[in-house]
């Protein structure tokens, strides 16, 4: 199986910290286009499963079977450190140096839910290197992780801390990637809760449970983390494409969090809300699969962001006040005009003085 020595890409106390850190990743794909796929905390790639057939076209990794297909794409899975050491920057540069042992220079990097909170950070230190950035059930970090408190979410939230066996798993994920509505379709003579539990328990059973370590140090490093100001100007500063992609229905990363995100990286965002749950790439995977086509697309085509965006101009806070001052001299021989522009926190200015509003929260 493939695994990238994280320390081999990696300089001075990032490659000490490494502490020998291998990532398991799989390769799908002989294509001109590189897509690096990050996963989402307690997921696997296999998680990506249905858009690495609607990208690449097939579901067989490049070192089981070599296919000639259109897309060429990595899915990374990360569990190096121990769960005080977890954070998504360090995630993303384990993700960094995966696109260093594939040798791609840059790509298109997809996350979901703690992938996409790594894809963040990753697209804010080597921005140069993304060509896309797409942002599945993505939430800020801290805070924003907490789901909202109803009896729903309570009675899964303690459901999933008391879940010891794969059968026990099984249930009560498919309770928090799912809508109700979605589980109780019928496929055929089952409903698709029946269907999905024995594959989930099938999937479960094969790698294991995820140790407490490891779901614990996830955990804490999408508590801890936040996108800076420096960080989401950096991103918006490069000019690449955004689509952030979320279920309205989504108990884990509300839908509020991921709008606001989108906002802040006007106008390079564009905002795609669809009718289901955490795990919406599965449950309107046609959807989604053709919104980042779309985002390649666009972005081969290099598309303005003022053509890619669905999201109207936001004032955030930071305000612009111009300024203009002109004198003549007396004799009427000269006249010196001068203006200019001051940044401000929008709560310091007067209300009756006109401004121009630019920038993000």
């Amino acid at each position: 199986m493939p695994f990238c020595d994280v320390g081999t890409y990696q300089n001075g106390g990032d490659a000490a910290g490494s502490n020998g850190v291998k990532i398991f990743y799989r390769k799908y794909g002989h294509g001109p286009v590189k897509v690096l796929m990050i996963i989402g905390l307690a997921g696997t790639h296999d998680s990506w499963g249905p858009q690495i057939k609607g990208l690449a076209g097939t579901v067989t990794p490049n070192d089981d079977e070599l296919a000639a297909v259109d897309r060429n794409l990595a899915v990374a899975e990360d569990g190096s450190a121990g769960e005080n050491e977890y954070t998504t920057k360090i995630m993303a540069k384990d993700a960094i140096a995966i696109l260093d042992h594939l040798g791609w220079r840059k790509a298109h990097v997809f996350g979901h839910s703690m992938g996409a909170m790594i894809a963040c950070k990753l697209a804010a230190m080597v921005p140069d290197r993304v060509l896309s950035l797409a942002l599945l059930n993505v939430t800020g970090g801290g805070y924003e992780c907490l789901p909202k408190f109803d009896h729903k979410t309570l009675s899964v939230a303690i459901r999933f801390l008391r879940a010891k066996t794969p059968e026990q798993r099984a249930a009560v994920d498919l309770d928090t990637h799912y809508t109700k509505e979605y589980l109780e379709e019928y496929v055929g003579p089952n409903t698709r809760r029946a269907i999905l539990y024995q594959e989930y328990v099938k999937g479960i059973s094969a790698t294991g449970m995820q140790s407490n370590c490891g779901f614990d140090g996830q955990v804490n490093a999408c508590w801890k983390h936040k996108m800076s100001r420096t960080e989401l100007e950096m991103i918006r500063s490069t000019g690449f494409l955004i689509s952030v992609i979320h279920g309205r229905h989504d108990i884990i990363a509300q839908l509020y969090y991921a709008r606001r995100l989108a906002e802040k990286l006007h106008p390079f965002a564009r905002m795609i809300e669809l009718h289901g749950g955490h795990l919406v790439s599965h449950e309107r995977t046609e959807e989604v699969n053709q919104a980042l086509i779309e985002l390649i697309n666009a972005s081969e085509k290099k598309i303005s962001p003022h053509d890619w965006t669905n999201l109207p101009k936001q004032s955030s806070g930071w305000a612009v006040m111009q300024m203009s001052y002109s004198r003549t001299h007396s004799e009427g021989g000269s006249k010196l005009s001068v203006m200019s522009e001051l940044e401000l926190p929008s709560h310091k200015l007067a209300p009756a003085k006109p401004f121009f509003c630019w920038g993000f929260s």
